[in-house]
């Protein structure tokens, strides 16, 4: 060949579009056990249940992915049971025998088959990526447009609801250099009893950052209420205090509060952000894969938020090293990353998921840097802790 010919694509470093075609997808349900409990305004969890997705190309690259909930379908509709139904009848029949490198297309036909089931979409998405990268040994970054960051300063949740238990796993995190900004869940209890809460911790960690996640649970008026109370505390930023679905609303308290205003359920898809954006519901996004459905989809809803002036919060749903590695790899490459991120699920866990790879110290998390998702999984430790062996889906 003349060394001025173009290179065609199936011709550059022995490409072959052909190996990377999809020949099996498989689950696995995984019930995780943490550290402590975990309570939310609406639910508590002492065991993290998790959807593994295992891609196997044509040229034998295996890619991981993972579904991840909050104690069933209350966080929002998915359940892990539901999660992998969708993967192993919908899903995995739509795209199988399909090149996995073409995502775009992926991720149109997983969504003409099943519409919404993002966590389920974002599992076989983050394994394509994986597979591919391992494919053609390079990071999942590299397929979203390149690194712009190396880690992230990681956020810690405080989320057992006692007081005294939560101010000495604070100090002894920030103690090891692990974490100094804390995300306290509130809406366990009322108000006035959270506001004393919140004010021992401020108190007691007076070198650190502290969030408030409300998840939901406090009324219009509550907020209006209380918001000036969390703002003389020094709270640096108040998520989603009132039902997903009222945003205007949370406009409304957005556009009172001095203290920044994060949406989270409230916004799942990019045509939710831009309505959240235009109307001024909230300040800050919360990006989450489970919420998007892919990892492009992520990066557009990042994109969109930022359009609208919105700074970028790096959300998790306490997932394992597998999921923290997918939002990692988007997280990347964006432009900023205003809040950093709390993937601190790999640590909530007794036991990761994954084995190497993913790299915590100095109050960060360094941003995986092998190919695919960059982590090396632990298939041994997860049958352990599974409900039966691998699933293969229809094809």
């Amino acid at each position: 060949m003349n060394v001025l010919e173009p290179v065609s694509a199936n011709e550059h470093r022995g490409f072959d579009e052909d190996a990377l075609r999809i020949v099996r997808t498989e689950t696995l349900s995984v019930t995780a056990p943490t550290i402590r409990a975990h309570k939310l305004s609406n639910t508590e969890i002492s065991n993290k249940s998790i959807i593994v997705v295992r891609v196997t190309l044509g040229n034998g690259a295996v890619g991981y992915g993972e579904g991840s909930t909050l104690g069933g379908p209350r966080w929002a509709e998915e359940s892990p049971e539901s999660i992998r139904a969708a993967v192993d009848k919908y899903l995995a029949p739509a795209i199988f025998g399909q090149p996995a490198n073409r995502f775009e297309m992926l991720g149109q036909a997983m969504g003409k088959a099943a519409t919404r089931n993002t966590a389920a979409r974002a599992a076989i998405d983050s394994a394509l990526y994986d597979a591919v990268g391992r494919s053609l040994d390079l990071p999942a970054s590299q397929l979203l447009g390149g690194r712009v960051h190396d880690g992230f300063e990681v956020i810690w949740a405080l989320a057992s609801g006692d007081v005294d238990q939560e101010i000495e796993e604070a100090r002894g995190k920030f103690a090891a250099r692990e974490h100094r900004r804390f995300k306290v869940k509130i809406g366990l209890s009322e108000p006035r009893a959270e506001i004393q809460r919140l004010a021992r911790l401020a108190e007691a960690l007076p070198d650190c950052e502290i969030i408030v996640d409300v998840n939901q649970a406090w009324t219009v008026a509550q907020c209006y209420r209380w918001i000036p109370a969390l703002e003389e505390l020094g709270i640096a930023l108040i998520e989603q205090p009132v039902a997903s679905g009222d945003r205007r609303n949370l406009a409304r308290i957005t556009e009172r509060s001095r203290v920044p205003v994060m949406i989270d359920e409230g916004a799942f898809s990019v045509g939710e952000v831009a309505e959240a954006g235009a109307d001024g519901a909230g300040t800050v996004l919360s990006l989450k894969l489970v919420k998007s459905g892919g990892l492009m989809e992520l990066k557009r809803a990042a994109g969109i938020a930022s359009a609208h002036g919105m700074e970028l919060y790096g959300g998790c749903l306490l997932e394992s090293g597998i999921g923290a590695a997918a939002h990692l790899a988007v997280f990347s490459t964006l432009p900023k990353l205003h809040w950093g991120t709390e993937h601190f699920g790999p640590k909530i866990l007794t036991r990761d998921l994954v084995s190497g790879g993913l790299n915590f110290g100095d109050f960060r998390v360094e941003c995986p840097t092998g190919p695919g998702l960059g982590v090396i999984v632990d298939e041994d430790h997860m049958l352990e802790l599974a409900d039966g062996g691998w699933r293969s889906a229809a094809s």
